[in-house]
């Protein structure tokens, strides 16, 4: 595809190509210039804005609610062995499987 490069009007990108590049409508986009060539491809998410907003309330809400399972005593362990962790496991599963017999 071939656009025309006027002076007084911004270079524009045709919808055409940034649907085939995977580009979405507010992304952000980093140029870079190498020999006369422009190569343009989405801006990295930095360790700041790993999370959306929406995402980090989720992750906050999961954090807070395994926190309250520690002090609840709803855990398990501190296991000294693979051999307890498994022993608990098996624990766990008994007990399980009691109360869909039961049910």
């Amino acid at each position: 595809m071939t656009v025309t490069i006027k002076s007084k009007t911004p270079l524009v990108v045709p919808l055409a190509v940034r649907r085939q590049a995977g580009f979405k409508s507010g992304q952000e986009i980093e140029f870079e210039v190498s020999g006369g060539v422009i190569g343009i491809r989405p801006k990295l998410p930095t360790a700041d804005d790993e999370y959306t907003p929406e995402q980090r309330r989720l992750v906050d809400a999961q954090l807070a609610e395994g926190l309250a399972d520690i002090k609840a005593g709803r855990v398990h362990g501190p296991f000294s062995t693979h051999k307890e962790f498994i022993a608990s496991l098996h624990m766990e599963a008994k007990k399980c499987t009691k109360t869909t017999r039961s049910a």
